[in-house]
This record gives C-alpha cells, structure tokens and sequence, in this order.
C-alpha cells in the first residue's frame, strides 16, 4: 500500500511544480474585466444567533463576471423566497432580509440556510447559516429562606441562571444596585454562584441579587433575593436559649482555624477539553479560616508567559489562544496557615478542522496543465469532501482533464469548458471549514498593462524598462529600439521573465524611444517607452570644517551642480537627523547659517542635494569652543566683493556670483547689486536687486536688448562699501517688446479734436532698436474698424475733425523692429467739450423759514451738456430797491451742487429781504446759460440786539439811549425794558418792566433811589416776537451833603489809623506765611477752610488760584468752570458754528437746524466805560463804609 501511494505523491509534487510555472496571474485591473467564476466575498457567521425584535438579515454577496444569480437552500431544500412574502433578496445581491417587525417571528425560521452564486462559468456556494433566535428567560420561581450562619463558616450562595442563547453574564448586587464586593475571601465563580470562603459579620445582608445579562436582546433579569445573617459567638450565646436549636443553624458548633479544602472543583483530579485557538479557563475556589491562597503551576512545563492571566484573585487561570502545546496536567494548590490542599486538572486539547493549504483560484490556459490542493488538520483528523459546482464529484459531469486524488484535483491538457468552482469541505466531530477556488480557463489576446511612457535615470545606473502583460496564453515579450528594425538582443541588454527589460549601464546615447511587443497566437499588442539618461548630481563646492566660539555665528556652504532638466533642493542634516525648527537657523539656496551657537549645535552637518532621481551628500563638522576675552574690535565699512563672474546665461536671466570682502568686524547685512545699460543710459548705474548678506549668488532678471554690466556694493552697519569692480558685460538678444504704453489718456482740447497721450516707454523697456507706437482709435458703439497711425519718439497724437463730446475706444501698442508688444488694453476717452447748450427749466423755490431756502430744478438732457457734468451752480442775489438800485455793481453768491443733483439748500439768507436766483448746469468746459430769474422772499424775523448805554445820572434818575438793531429783520413794533434794584447784599428787586414806542432812541427813568445799582434789560420787537437782548447796569448819583459827609470821614485821623493798623495787620500775616512755606511747613488754612466752609467765603479757582468773581447773571449764583465769557466779550466762532457742508459744496457760514445765523450776538455785553456806570463792588473805603450804613 505505501508503494502504491508513493507514486500519486511525486506526481502531486511535480504537477504543484507545473502550476508555479503554468497558472496565470490575473492583474487586479483586469479582474473584473475578464470572464471569471462566482466569488463568494461576504456571508453571515455559521452559529447566526438572530434578536426576535429586528428584521433577519442573511448576508451572502459574491463577484463574477457575468455577474452571478443566486438562491438558498434551507435545512438541506431549495427555499423559494418569491413565495414567502416576509422574505425578500437585496438587487444583485443574495442577502437575504426576513421582516420579523411586520408580523414574522423569529423562531419560525430558525434552521440552516445556505446560499448559492451561479454564472455560466460555475457555482460557488456559502457556508451552512445556522439561524437561531435569542433567548433570554427567566428564573423558576422558588422561595428562598434566609440564612443564619456562625461566623467563619464557608458559604455558597447559588444562583443557577436560566439557560440562555447566548449565555448571560452574571453579577451580583445589593437592592441598591450597587455591585457587592469581592475580594480574596468572597468572590464569583465561573457558573455563576458567589463563594465565601469564609463568612464574617460585616456579610450581614439582606439582599443578595444574582443578575443575568442578556446582551443581544439588552434586558436584565434578577433572581429572588437571599437573605444572610452571619452571628458571632456573643450573639448565639444570647438567642440560641430562647429561639434557636442547634440544629437550625447552617453550620456546626463555633469553628476554629482550619485547613482549606476546595469548594470547586470537587475531588483531586478533573478533566478539562478545549479546542485549539480558543480560551482555556481553569477554576479553584477553596474554604478555609484563615482564607486560602491559590497557586498555579502546569507539571512538568513552564506556562506561556506571554498567553496565560491570573484573574478572579487569582482563582481563576486563563489561557488565550490555546495550541495542541498546552495540552497536560494543571494543578492548582490551595494553602494557608493551617496546611495546604491540591487539585489536578488533565487538559486535552481538540481541534475543529484549520486550514493547512487553502485551495487558490486557479487561472489556466487552454491546454494549460494545474492542481488544486486542499490540506487541513485538526483534532481527530478532518474528513477532505470535494465539490464541483455545488454537487458532489461523484454525481457531476465526467472530464477527462480531471483526476481528484484525496486533497489533490489535478488537471491536463484543459479546455475553455473545465472553468468550474470547487468546493473543499474538511470536517470532524468539532466542525468543518469549506472553501471555494475556482478553476478559470481563459482564451484571452496580449494586452500591454503598463502604463508608464517615460523612463528617467541617472547616467551610469541601470534603467529598468516595464512592459507588464496580460495574455492566455502568456504572450511572448520582445523589445526594439527606435523604429523595428531587429529584436533587442545581446549582452547589452537584459531581459526578465516579467517582460522587463534592463540596461545594465544606462549612458547619454541609451536615451531614445523603445518598443515593447507582445504576442500569442490570439493577437499582438505593443508599446512606444522613452528613456531619458539624465547628468548625476554633484557636489563641487563642500561644507569646511568649522571651530566657533560659543555664542557666534557660523556658515556653511555648499554648492552643487545637476541635470538641468530636473528640479533640484537642498536638505541640511545634523548629525543624519533633520534639522530643528528654531528661528537661528537661516537657510539660503545653498547655505545654512547658524546664529547664536551653543553646544547643543556641535555636531556632523551634512547637505544633501536632492533631484527626482537622486542625491548627493557632503557634511562637515562644527566644533564649538568656550569664548575668549577678545581684544578691543576696531569696526569699519566692509571691503568691497570681488571676483564677479557670470554663468548659466540664459536669454532672460544670468547667475551672478562674487567674493565678499572683509567684514571688518562688522557682519554685512546684506549686498546691493547695481547694473549698467551701455546702450540705452551709459554710465548711469540702477540699483538692479538686494540680497542678504549671506549669500554670495544671486539669480538677476534681465531684459532683452540690454548691454549689461554688474557691480556689488556690501552694506553693514557701519556703512557701505565702495563698489566693486564691474563684471564682464552680457548682451542680451533683441524680443518683441514685453510691455505697452502706461498712462493712456484720452481728452479733447478743442470741440473738433482727441488728444490721445501716453507715457513714453524707457529705452530700456524697447527690448529692441526702433520703437515706435501704434496708436489705434475708433468711436464707441460707432465704428466697428480701427483707425491707426505708427508714431515714434512722441508722447501725444492729436485726432482731428471728431464730433463733440463722443466716446472713444483708444489702444497703444509697442513695437519695434523685431515685432509688436502684446496686445494692449482698451480705455475710454472723450473728444473736446464744448459749453452746454441748455439752461435748467422749472426752478422752484420753497421758503424754509427767515434763513433757509430750498431750491429744485429740472435736469437738463445730457446730450445737451456737451462734456462731463460736473454739476450745478446757483447763482442768488438781492432784489434792488429804490435807495440801492443805482448801484453799479450787484454782490451776488453761488453755490455749487457737484453731480446730477436736482435740488439743494440756500443757507445764511436775511429774514425780510427779496431775492433772485438762477441755476446754469457746468461741465469740463464752463457753464452753460442760465435759467430764468427766480423771485422769492424770506419772512420776518426777530431784531437783533439793540445796545443799551447810560448816558446821564441823577440821584434820582438815569437816561438810557439805544441804537436801533443793525438787522432788524422786520418791522418794529416797540422795545420792552426791564429793570431791577440791587442791594447791598445783591439780592435783586422784583423787576419792573416798561414798553417804549418804536421810533425812540432814548428814555428817562425816574424816581430812582440814591446811590443805588440797577440791572437794565432791553430788546426790540417785531410781528414775530422779541428779539436778542442787552444788559447793562448803572448806579443813581449820591446828593451833596451826603457826599461831604463821607469825604469828612475819610479825611478823619482815627479812620486813616485804623486802616494803617489793618494794612499793617495784613502785611505781618504776609510774611509769616511766606517764612512757614520757605521753611517746609504745612500751612493748613486751606484744610481749616475745607473742615469749616463759611458760605461767605468765595471759592478758590481751580486753575489759577485766585478769588472767583461774582456773576452778574441774572440768579447770581457763582460762574461754573467752563461757562465764563472771555475777558473781552467776545464769542469763539468755532464754539458755536455749523457747517454749510450738508447745504452746499464751497461756502462757509453760520447757521442753526433751521437754517437761521448763530454766533454773531451773545446774552451779554462787556460793559462800557461810559460815566457813572462803576464796578459793583464798593470803589473807595467810603464806598465801603457806605455798605454798612
């Protein structure tokens, strides 16, 4: 028998060997393109445990080209699912969905369901679905007694939970739904019931809950509570006399110390069978006083470390991912004080079947030769089935280019009919694995699969040339180079079995067009690659070494050279690490600069120049030294650069380098790079760039037809540096002309005309000899051809015989003798205005009140304007009367109104007055005829003041003339005075009030008492209302006799000693003051005057420190800050004046809300020098005498 299985082995080994070589592997592109057998790509797990409450969805998809259809199967009988209305399949899909929430229940479709996917090239099916529903009961009912137990006695509480799908979680709780403790003494086994090893007082409970969790269905079922009461030896002393026998109590008599004994498992040994890959858990839970501790160990090997967990305080051992390896004896030993106890548990591990050789799809071409091998193990030993198609090999179709031996389908010589789906089922006692693999014969012609055309390498490397193919049968590859003239071939080359083709050593005549051809005996198919051989980068300028002083500065540079083709950077490295993001590193295009340098900066620095395709390094190394006391540094300008030189001339830029001369201790800022023009301005330089003082390169900018010259001049902060020799001049090649005339305007100076003017370009900007302008115009909207005239060296072209005021499209483009500037912008401009022709019709006008007048008119047509509008104008003066009337020249006032406005506001007019106006519209040109004169008048208004004086005074009287108001705005009709006495004291009278006719201009106020001041109050009237009022006071004359009585007085020995005795006073208090203040002192008057305000005192002025007047306002009440008059009685025009900004454009006035004067009076007048009109205070110690009589 071994002899006769030896054979169908070596034949197996040399077919799996065929496959390597034979199978096709289909591209992942091209898989879902090509012809292919059903896939199953996603199904429901076998054990399918389903919630009652939701729909039922039985997963199954699968992919195949054409697209497969499908069916199922239920406990081993097609399922018709069109016929159960609960049942419907997804669109192209085979996923079942049962519709539980509409009616169904669950438990009418448990069973095993299986689905199958078909196309015309095979069946492909899934596993065997077992669908069960959820189940979640609940406890029996059961009454349960409370326990008493003498302390240190070993408990079980059972809880023996109902039997769910799947298995609930078990917890325990108190009727706070708060988890009970555990610990090493009590603790919860793996069934679920909580052991005590040994019970103390503080278990004294009335409820303990054991709590299922059904997590699939979510609900939480409880089991009746357990009462324990747990009595010490005290307690039972007291109740067992009255209520209690010996035989009613859980335990036995009172308990000492004992050893531990297990309270699971039961017995010295048990056996325990787990299955591979699974979790093995091993459980000891032990009594005893004091409580045990458990420990574990497997005989005679070591526990995976890395697999195995103590858990439940360590009564609990698990092992994940268990392997035939822990298969053996456990024990468990439970000890404590009093003596020790073990238990062995005997491990043995099972296996469900595992994959050993999964079979793969298999891809052939006809007449190709493959296998399909399925190999698994487990524990017993899997039984292998095979399928084909979903039916047993046994009842399928005969093919001779198929023999199945054992684990092995072997296949020769196929055919495009041998495409089917296999089907390998391993299974034991412990279940089963199926899997589908797929044999697909194809016929297929070549197909060129890469997508690359454009092959980049570095001279001197090898160059690898894809042409991945795709073909049944597998296409020969062949290469050609340029046209097809011969097949690539020799040592030159190599060629891959991939279709791949080398060049081992790529140089610059490697670079060209390369032809990959595929064929088979179904067709051909090619493709054109490029290869281009680029230069190596290189580094010709490396990194110094470098030794800094703490705390300097250091540079490094690093210049390199690269296939100009390729896009090129530079990486700095320190110490093979990218550098830190920190503000002291400084990068330019080839240098790094480090400020500030602390020893964290020592280190390798290495620079590495970066292409597409490769890189070049070169490093060095920066050591950084403590300080020295340097000698006293003399700074100065720095020298300057030297050594100019330019490369990579191009057309519009050149690269230019240079030497920078010594810093003189002053590090250089940065490099001004200045340029000649020896064509266009010799010997004039312009600054050209800036770069920082860093770099010592510089990529320049230039602009065709320019003679250039380059020099550099280094700046630090001393100063700058003479120039440098200037480098070798660069001709640039002529060009068109970049750019056009700026500053195109177009203006008419007269009627008839267009100015079209421009700003002249720069010889520099021509780009070429012989610049010239192109200036193009044609009328807006008019014309549809361009008129145009070629100028040179001019700035202006004046366009002749145009209509007035017409639009203009106006365009001016360079060119010189090589070509023309791009195509330049349009702008707009206008032919010459003229005046309007037309005067504004309608013109209102609205009396606002004796100040203010609102104006409209009527727009005038815009072709009328004749130019731009700028606006209105309105012309208003005063109607002549017969006294004025012969005056020559009429004043007259304009306002202007910018825009199109229609109406506008005349302020500052003069209540009572007549006036004209009229309104003319203004363009670029002038103004335009005016409108017809518009009469109006203002109202009446209020008088102005009328000044009051005193012009003679008795004692007993005093005469009053006035002028009348210089604007009385209407006509008068009377004066009202007014009038009140002022006492010593200053307290005023009731005032006493007169009217006066209106053509009088003085009057006599009689029966006046003596040597008395009055307050006058005086103002004129119109029909409107009293006008602005004047104030005045005066004094009434003393009589003779009291006169000489006074001077007696003053002429009087005591009263001249009296008042020398208080100047005398007053002068010593002076000095005193002044000594106490020299001295330093505090002198506190004025904190004695704060503590005791005397309300005779006046206060102090803020900001001078003088005594405050007295107002002669008319409440009398002291002046408030701020509110004073000026000393000269004048009113500041800015502290009162509007603007005429909200009326009109360019006048200036005074004028209220309603448009009335404000400003030019104020409430009061400053008080003349006339006679007999003295100050208020006394004037004269007699005076003042005088007071207290």
């Amino acid at each position: 028998m071994q002899r006769k299985r030896l054979f169908p082995s070596r034949a197996s080994l040399v077919l799996v060997l065929c496959q390597v070589i034979t199978a096709l592997e289909v591209p992942l592109d091209l898989q879902d393109k090509l012809p292919q057998p059903p896939t199953i790509t996603q199904q429901s797990p076998k054990n399918y445990i389903v919630d009652p409450r939701e729909n039922i969805v039985i997963r199954c998809e699968a992919k195949g080209k054409p697209p497969p259809s499908f069916t199922w199967t239920r406990n081993g009988t097609h399922f018709d699912t069109e016929k159960d209305p609960l049942v419907t399949m997804k669109p192209n899909s085979g996923t079942l969905e049962i519709n539980i929430m509409n009616g169904g229940k669950a438990e009418t479709y448990e069973g095993e369901y299986q689905c199958t996917a078909k196309n015309d090239r095979g069946t492909a099916v899934s596993n065997v679905i077992f669908i069960r529903q959820s189940r979640s009961p609940l406890w029996t009912k059961e009454k349960i007694e409370p326990i008493v137990i003498q302390q240190g006695m070993p408990l079980v509480l059972p809880c023996k939970p109902p039997k769910g799908l799947p298995p609930p979680i078990i917890f325990w709780m108190d009727n706070f739904f708060q988890r009970l403790p555990q610990n090493g003494r009590i603790s919860q086994g793996l069934n679920g019931d909580l052991y005590f090893s040994n019970v103390q007082p503080e278990d004294t409970r009335d409820f303990y809950i054991c709590y299922a969790r059904f997590n699939l269905t979510q609900t939480i079922h409880q089991k009746q509570p357990i009462s324990l009461k747990v009595l010490t030896m005290d307690a039972m002393n007291e109740s067992i006399a009255a209520n209690l026998t010996e035989t009613d109590f859980y335990g036995d008599s009172p308990v000492d110390n004992r050893p531990p004994t297990f309270l699971m498992p039961s017995g010295h040994t048990s056996n325990k069978t787990v299955l591979k890959d699974e979790v093995l858990l091993l459980e000891c839970i032990a009594e005893g006083l004091p409580t045990p501790e458990i420990r574990w160990n497997k005989e005679g090997a070591e526990l995976p470390s890395n697999r195995v967990f103590y858990e439940n305080f360590n009564k609990t051992l698990k092992i994940i991912g268990v392997s035939e390896a822990d298969a053996g004896r456990y024990r468990c030993t439970a000890q404590n004080n009093r003596g020790s106890i073990h238990h062995v548990t005997t491990v043995i591990v099972k296996a469900a079947p595992y994959w050993i050789t999964k079979p793969e799809n298999l891809v052939l071409s006809p007449g190709d030769d493959g296998t399909l091998i399925c190999r698994a193990h487990g524990n017993p030993a899997p039984t292998i089935t095979w399928l084909i198609n979903g039916v047993a090999v046994e009842l399928a179709p005969n093919d001779p280019s198929r023999v199945v031996d054992g684990d092995t389908v072997i296949f020769t010589r196929v055919h495009e009919q041998a495409s089917a789906v296999f089907q390998c089922n391993a299974s034991n006692i412990y279940g089963y694995v199926l899997a589908n693999a797929f044999v697909n014969v194809l016929a297929e012609r070549p197909r060129i699969l890469s997508s690359q055309k454009v092959y980049q390498v570095i001279a001197n490397r090898p160059a690898l040339l894809h042409c991945k193919s795709f073909g049944s049968p597998v296409p020969n590859i062949e290469w050609f180079k340029g046209v097809q003239s011969s097949v690539l071939h020799g040592n030159d080359y190599t060629f891959h079995n991939n279709g791949t083709l080398e060049v081992p050593v790529a140089q610059k005549d490697s670079s060209g067009t390369y032809t990959c051809v595929a064929r088979n005996k179904l067709g051909t198919d090619q493709k054109i690659i490029k290869l281009e051989v680029k230069d190596p980068t290189m580094i010709i300028s490396q990194p110094e070494y470098r030794v800094v002083q703490r705390y300097g500065s250091a540079s490094f540079q690093c210049k390199f050279k690269h296939d100009p083709t390729l896009a090129a950077e530079v990486m700095w490295l320190r110490n093979n690490s990218e550098l830190p993001m920190d503000e002291r590193y400084t990068f330019e295009k080839e240098r790094l600069t480090i400020k500030n340098i602390t020893e964290k900066d020592k280190g390798t620095y290495t620079c590495m120049a970066n292409t597409t395709l490769d890189s070049a390094s070169a490093s060095a190394e920066l050591n950084v030294v403590e300080p020295t006391q340097p000698p006293p540094v003399k700074t100065d300008r720095p020298d300057p650069p030297f050594d100019l030189e330019l490369t990579d001339r191009l057309d519009r830029s050149v690269q230019l380098s240079w030497v920078p001369g010594d810093d003189n201790n002053s590090p250089i800022t940065e490099f001004i790079i200045e340029y000649e023009d020896a064509i266009h301005q010799p010997g004039v330089w312009h600054v050209h760039s800036k770069v920082s003082g860093t770099q010592a390169t510089a990529t320049l900018t230039l602009s065709p037809f320019v003679n250039y010259s380059f020099r550099v001049i280094a700046v630090n902060e001393i100063g700058y540096s003479d120039h440098s020799e200037s480098s070798e001049r660069y001709m640039t090649k002529v060009a068109e002309p970049d750019t056009n005339p700026s500053g195109i305007r177009g203006l008419g100076s007269e009627p008839d005309n267009l100015v079209i003017t421009w700003k002249p370009m720069k010889g520099f900007d021509s780009n070429g000899p012989g610049l010239q302008y192109k200036v193009s115009w044609r009328q807006k909207d008019v014309d549809e051809d361009w008129t145009s005239v070629t100028v040179a060296n001019v700035s202006k072209y004046i366009v002749s015989g145009t209509p007035t005021f017409v639009p203009y499209e106006i365009k001016v483009q360079a060119l010189n003798d090589l070509g023309y500037a791009p195509e330049p912008a349009v702008v707009i401009g206008h032919s010459g205005e003229d005046l309007p022709m037309a005067a504004p019709d309608n013109v209102e006008v609205e009396v606002i009140n004796t100040t203010l007048a609102k104006v409209r008119w009527d727009p005038v047509l815009l072709m009328s304007v004749r130019g731009h509008l700028h606006g209105y104008r309105v012309y208003y003066w005063k109607a002549q009367n017969i006294t004025n009337r012969n005056r020559r020249h009429i004043e007259k006032w304009m306002l202007p109104f910018n825009g199109n406005k229609t109406h506008g506001m005349l302020p500052g007019l003069q209540p009572n007055t007549n006036y004209f106006l009229n309104v003319r519209v203004v363009n670029g040109k002038g103004e335009g005829p005016s409108s017809k004169d518009k009469y109006f008048e203002t109202p009446e208004g209020v008088p102005s003041v009328a000044f009051l004086h005193i012009s003679h005074r008795t004692p007993d009287s005093l005469t009053l003339t006035w002028s009348p108001p210089a604007h009385p705005n209407g006509v008068l009709t009377q004066y009202t005075l007014k009038y009140q006495s002022i006492n010593a004291t200053h307290e005023l009278s009731p005032p006493v009030e007169i009217t006066i006719l209106p053509n009088e201009t003085s009057y006599i106020l009689a029966n006046l008492v003596q040597n008395t001041r009055y307050k006058f109050y005086f103002y004129a009237h119109t029909a409107v209302g009293p006008g602005s009022q004047s104030t005045q006071e005066a004094i009434t004359a003393m009589d003779e006799a009291m006169a000489s009585r006074q001077v007696d007085i003053a002429t009087q020995g005591w009263f001249i000693g009296l008042m020398c005795a208080v100047a005398l006073l007053i002068l010593v208090l002076l000095i005193v003051c002044f000594i106490r203040r020299n001295k330093g002192g505090k002198y506190p008057v004025k904190e004695k005057e704060d503590a005791h305000a005397d309300p005779e005192i006046q206060p102090m002025k803020e900001d001078d420190g003088t005594f405050g007047e007295y107002s002669d306002a008319e409440d009398h009440k002291p002046l408030k800050k701020g509110s004073r008059t000026p000393s000269d009685r004048t009113v500041k025009k800015e502290d009162s004046d509007d603007s005429l900004v909200d009326y009109g454009e360019g006048v200036n006035g005074q004028f209220n809300e309603d448009g009335s004067f404000i400003g030019q009076y104020s409430g009061k007048k400053e008080k003349e020098p006339v006679e007999g009109n003295e100050s208020s205070e006394a004037p004269s110690p007699v005076n003042a005498m005088n007071s207290f009589v």
